[in-house]
């Protein structure tokens, strides 16, 4: 499951609705938002509150608000009848330091609990036991880190969530958006320090492959037109998508690159290699451009190659120049991480940048 992160400092506007509507089509389930209310303020903040969760009710969408017990007083609301925010469209309350195991209970049968994953300890998990909290109402999320270098450790990430899952406990983690970033500080806001300035889609992949993570929100309240576009193309049709840069003119070639393929089902360890572009192949391909193959490089092996020619592949390591392989052009290289993500069997598709 994957969600967006919209930020109450600003009015829900018409662009904001706009934008949570596209996120929607495009296939993301729920909103995370954090709500810090100054005591003079409240009125106004409720009011936003109410636009975001009437939005995020038309769309079906779960919404998880980040709000302390002195902000919910401000507002007029108390653990014990959270009714107001269910009205208002509210799904899950993250709580953090302060909150007693007894108040946690109480929150996770009215609403959905979101733990702080980072600082769950065994003892917190015996005692909720013990209190017989429903574990299908609670959840453990990690923080985002604005500041760079700030970003947790990804072996000990790993860990922690390899135990929560353990404990029946659904994980959740951020990645950087990409295009609209939120400020101050405008550096990202990923759960991992390797993701920050990474490409948004190919880091919740590897957080859902390789890390034990089950929900993946984009911290930062904007996604790149780019972006959105491999997004819709992931979440629709589980499709990678991936716009190339031409570095030769010879058209047959290139139209034979350009489209959908898939990844062979005995995947490669250096390569990203077409399962169909042999068969497809119905022309002579001959040699030009037999330069070396760096990351990225996108490639078709030409008549030297006999049987194998026509081949299309996407290199994922530095490989030398071979007589045998044309280099016809290139991913961009914020897309590297998704070429760890294709998976055996999974289709991916190939556009050529145009203008």
């Amino acid at each position: 499951m994957y969600g967006i992160s919209i930020y109450l400092n600003e009015d829900v506007t018409e662009e904001v609705k706009q934008y949570i509507r596209r996120m929607h089509e495009i296939g993301f389930k729920g909103i995370f938002s954090s709500i810090h209310i100054p005591e003079d303020d409240s009125g106004l903040y409720l009011d936003r509150l109410g636009q975001l969760g009437s939005v995020a009710k038309d769309y079906e969408m779960e919404l998880v608000v980040d709000v302390s017990g002195d902000a919910l007083k401000n507002l007029g609301i108390y653990y014990k009848d959270l009714t107001p925010l269910n009205e208002l469209g509210v799904t899950g309350i993250r709580v953090d330091y302060g909150v007693s195991h007894e108040e946690i209970k109480l929150i996770s049968e009215q609403v959905d609990v979101v733990l702080n994953a980072s600082t769950i300890s065994v003892e917190d998990l015996n005692i909720l036991k013990e209190l017989e909290v429903d574990f299908t109402a609670i959840e453990a999320w990690h923080n985002y880190y604005p500041r760079p270098e700030t970003g947790l450790d990804k072996l000990e990430f790993i860990n922690m969530n390899k135990w929560l899952k353990e404990q029946g406990i659904t994980v959740m983690a951020f990645v950087p958006g990409e295009g609209d970033l939120r400020g101050p500080l405008y550096e990202g806001l990923p759960t991992l320090e390797d993701h920050r300035y990474k490409q948004s889609l190919g880091s919740a992949l590897e957080l859902r492959q390789t890390t034990f993570v089950d929900k993946v929100y984009i911290g930062d309240p904007g996604l790149s037109t780019y972006s959105q576009i491999q997004w819709e193309k992931y979440l629709n049709e589980t499709v990678l998508y991936f716009e190339a840069v031409a570095t030769s003119n010879t058209i047959e070639q290139l139209k034979h690159i350009e489209g959908r393929h898939t990844q062979r089902m005995d995947a490669a360890r250096d390569v990203i290699r077409s399962q169909e572009a042999r068969v497809r192949q119905d022309f002579v391909v001959k040699p030009e451009q037999m330069t070396e193959r760096t990351v990225g490089s996108i490639t078709i092996d030409n008549s030297n190659y006999l049987r194998y020619e026509g081949e299309v592949q996407i290199t994922k390591t530095n490989l030398p120049a071979d007589e045998k392989v044309n280099v016809m052009g290139y991913i961009q290289s914020d897309d590297y991480l998704l070429l760890e993500a294709i998976r055996p069997g999974q289709p991916f598709e190939i556009q050529w940048k145009r203008g």
